[in-house]
């Protein structure tokens, strides 16, 4: 992996992370686009500069981290259902090097936010008490995120609204939840990938990518609530299936952009 790739990977993590349109589909399109063949560093180099992209949420909301023991017990108990993830990690893995999974993950979730707000239309603006239960719930639907392209932003916001939980409110858990998931992925990752990692060059793409994440993040963080609230997810429904039909139309054309 070169410099201009990793640096362009970032960005592109950093702006769509937590935006419903799939960071990881994104960047396995970008990996496609740039021409560069998928090997064990590239696909640990995608998980851990998610990193960077938490530290934003940590920095942004940093008094939310300390609120009451309560806030702490719906997010472990959000994080449950990610056992079931670590259980498909290879399955996952191989899904990680298709380009067509990501566009049709595109295409079929694009569908699906479209009808977002219709489904939602008579949804409370007002923040409403989380219970356990709720978070477990929303834990459930991080799942689905674990096939490349579907987002697991729009998953956990969806799973927060069928909750009763404003966008506003629904937005807000996905940034917390995705602290800890995040985070453990990206450890578990560099703690299996150790030897991969522990060239110079590799650690320095590694931290610049990580410094890339963060700083695009913060600002995509900023604009997103207020986009949501304001336009809904049409606009990310749309577009989604622009882009995953475009890549399916290419790839039925006979362009190789499937990295498998």
């Amino acid at each position: 992996m070169s410099w201009f790739d990793a640096i362009i990977i970032a960005i592109v993590e950093g702006l769509t992370e937590f935006l419903p349109v799939s960071s990881t589909g994104h960047m396995i399109i970008t990996e496609a686009l740039l021409g560069h063949t998928p090997d064990e560093f590239s696909k640990s180099f995608i998980v851990n500069i998610q990193f960077g992209a938490i530290l934003a949420v940590v920095v942004m909301y940093f008094k939310r981290f300390f609120q009451s023991f309560g806030f702490y017990v719906k997010l472990a108990v959000a994080c449950l259902p990610l056992i079931i993830a670590f259980l498909l990690e290879s399955f996952i893995d191989q899904m990680l090097e298709s380009v067509l999974i990501v566009a049709i993950a595109l295409l079929v979730g694009g569908i699906i936010l479209v009808f977002v707000d219709r489904w939602f239309k008579n949804q409370s603006t007002v923040d409403k008490i989380m219970s356990p239960k709720n978070a477990f719930v929303i834990g459930l639907f991080q799942i689905i995120a674990v096939i490349p392209g579907v987002s697991r932003s729009a998953a956990t916001i969806i799973g927060g609204m069928t909750q009763g939980l404003s966008r506003k409110q629904a937005a807000e858990f996905s940034f917390f939840i995705a602290v800890p998931t995040m985070l453990a992925a990206s450890a578990y990752k560099l703690y299996k990938n150790h030897d991969i990692l522990g060239s110079t060059e590799n650690l320095e793409l590694l931290a610049v990518g990580n410094l890339v994440a963060f700083v695009v993040a913060m600002l995509a963080i900023k604009g997103f609530i207020a986009f949501l609230n304001r336009f809904g997810f049409k606009v990310f429904g749309y577009y989604r299936i622009v882009v995953g039909s475009i890549i399916i139309a290419l790839l039925l054309a006979g362009y190789s952009l499937n990295i498998a």
